[in-house]
């Protein structure tokens, strides 16, 4: 089973990927985690994406292909992909390598949610900078405010969390899905997620859906 799974920032999509891994035994290949290891790492192409995130805008097309086919090439079968692709140009890389290696997608699923819910969810996360611990003011506060319940350090906002940068990233992310959209739809495996509501609310949208895929994916097999 094959997906590529997205949605608007603070839609919830990171966490049901991993959900899924654990449930469906794929591979989780993270757009977003990939590139906070390069800034942790400090290298060159860390510091200039960084710099492209704090400003609220995307990375460069060719900077994240190369992130994401170096990885597929390593794991080409049962991988839910995070976050990827968000420009017409990775689709087309995307589209190329799976054609050229024979690999086909299952489903692309949006989890949606409203720009006002999303401003709400980013903004009020705050992280840890030394043990990189969650929080989020309204939903997982700190036991006391502002330091780490984990190591005591005090919390951080990211500077790509901020209120006016969120908004931005949502509008950012509604104009270039778009076209992406569409074309996932022409190919009849682009399904739709209501974000609103609890991790399991949402869950139990998802999960009848991807039982259906690896049930089909099973009778396919005999």
């Amino acid at each position: 089973m094959n997906i590529l799974i997205f949605g608007p920032p603070g839609s919830g999509k990171s966490t049901h990927s991993r959900r899924i891994v654990e449930r469906y035994g794929l591979t989780y290949i993270s757009s977003g985690d990939m590139i906070r290891r390069e800034i942790a790492r400090g290298t060159p192409i860390g510091k200039e994406m960084e710099a492209y995130l704090s400003r609220g805008e995307l990375i460069p097309d060719t900077i994240v292909n190369t992130l994401i086919i170096s990885r597929l090439r390593r794991q080409r079968e049962n991988f839910i992909i995070d976050g990827y692709p968000r420009t017409p140009a990775q689709v087309l890389a995307l589209e190329e390598f799976l054609y050229d290696h024979g690999i086909r997608l299952d489903l692309a699923m949006e989890i949606f949610i409203t720009e006002e819910e999303s401003v709400e969810r980013i903004s009020g996360r705050r992280i840890c900078p030394n043990c990189g611990a969650v929080y989020h003011l309204k939903y997982r506060p700190p036991r006391v405010p502002g330091v780490c319940d984990v190591c005591g350090s005090r919390l951080v906002q990211r500077e790509d969390d901020r209120p006016e940068v969120a908004r931005r990233r949502y509008r950012t992310y509604l104009a270039n899905m778009a076209p992406i959209i569409k074309f996932y739809k022409s190919r009849g495996i682009y399904v739709r997620i209501d974000g609103d509501g609890s991790i399991e609310e949402v869950w139990k949208r998802i999960q009848p859906l991807l039982d259906y895929i690896r049930g089909r994916e099973t009778s396919r097999k005999k």
